[in-house]
């Protein structure tokens, strides 16, 4: 292990391997990114991996569209041998009400003076896309094809070995046990395997995010919530685009290998840590998507799994630096949307942590929003 780093990053996801990628790129040498198990272990690799431009408000709007635009491109940009397997295939979002018909019309206007794709459907329009969609209850829908769905495990071992390629320092198994201050600066990072000293941590460390604050002791106003998922067996493709409903609690996407991948969220999930699969998920995601999709009662499930979403009051990621100690940066809080921001994020925390001008603006998203009562409230979440 390397003795001494300009940046240390902890959290071996999307976010951790983006931000290093983009440090090295623009000429920053010694740079160390801790992971306590291995690449994507966390959050990105247990997320449902579904990419949206279609948002609520301008700030989410404009990183989800710069963050596709670099997935489009990140097979070429990172010259990855392999494939991260994007598949524009879509979004089709799903009103069941009047109400969130209205939004969905006020998202759309945003959207496209955003020169973001979406459209409003009928319901006829929506059975053209899905013919099996059972419309019953349902008011109107909303599509992008631009959206889609990629392989979160590639996408973060492309970002890996270019920045590799770049000199960055990747540790595996290896755990942060503490982070070394002075005088309210950053001075070093403790792991179970000899320390590093450095100027600069970026806490980039998904669910665990409010654990490594607190070893400077940094409170930051996150929570981390099981969220939950499962996979059917691998069928001929059925359906094309990811069907999502917020008022409905349901997404959907048939990956490239053929399995149909299902979330939903759920108030009562355990906020302790844990990322173990529940039998109430299973029977209250079945009902839902059998009642939406009802061909797809009769696909075998293969597995469930769960993850963490690091979540804010506002359900926005923090970005920026965090007050009271000099050197610490964070990525945290990304509230179930960190890897399809990921590449986003990559550039805008690099751009943060040289000083730069941002490409997009982050001061909104800075921790004393929260003390400020300035939250950010995106009305298009499941």
């Amino acid at each position: 292990m390397i003795k001494t780093a300009d940046v240390v990053i902890v959290g071996g996801g999307i976010s951790g391997v983006a931000i290093a990628y983009n440090l090295a790129k623009k000429g920053v040498k010694k740079i160390a990114v801790i992971e306590k198990e291995y690449l994507a272990s966390g959050s990105t690799g247990r997320c449902g991996a579904g990419i949206r431009q279609q948002w609520g408000t301008e700030m989410n709007c404009k990183i989800a569209k710069f963050a596709c635009e670099l997935f489009e491109n990140a097979n070429e940009e990172l010259m990855y041998d392999g494939d991260i397997e994007f598949k524009q295939g879509g979004y089709l979002l799903l009103a069941s009400t009047e109400k969130e018909h209205e939004q969905f019309k006020k998202n759309i206007k945003l959207q496209n003076s955003l020169g973001i794709p979406s459209r409003l459907l009928s319901l006829e329009e929506a059975k053209e896309i899905v013919p099996f969609l059972n419309t019953d209850g349902l008011v109107s829908t909303a599509f992008c094809q631009k959206d889609g769905h990629l392989n979160p495990f590639l996408t973060t071992d492309a970002f890996a070995r270019a920045a590799e390629r770049l000199g960055v320092n990747i540790y595996k198994y290896t755990e942060v046990t503490d982070i070394i201050t002075e005088n309210g600066r950053i001075k070093g990072v403790r792991t179970d395997k000899g320390d590093i000293s450095t100027n600069v941590v970026v806490n980039a460390a998904g669910g665990h995010s409010h654990v490594i604050a607190k070893m400077v002791g940094v409170d930051i106003p996150v929570y981390s919530e099981r969220h939950q998922i499962l996979v059917t067996e691998a069928i001929d493709p059925v359906l094309d685009p990811m069907v999502m409903s917020f008022s409905l609690n349901l997404y959907c996407q048939q990956v490239p290998h053929g399995g149909l991948i299902m979330g939903r969220g759920d108030e009562g999930e355990p906020r302790d840590l844990r990322v173990t699969a529940g039998w109430h998920f299973l029977e209250e995601m079945t009902k839902t998507i059998t009642k939406i999709l009802p061909p797809l009662k009769n696909v075998r499930i293969i597995r469930q799994w769960a993850g963490l979403y690091n979540i804010t009051p506002d359900r926005q990621p923090i970005l920026g630096k965090a007050p009271g100690v000099e050197g610490l940066y964070l990525a945290v809080g990304f509230s179930g949307h960190g890897f399809m921001f990921g590449p986003a994020t990559g550039v805008l925390l690099a751009e943060c942590i040289l000083g730069e001008e941002t490409t997009l603006p982050i001061d909104m998203l800075h921790i004393n929003r929260f003390e400020k009562g300035e939250l950010i409230f995106e009305p298009s979440v499941v």
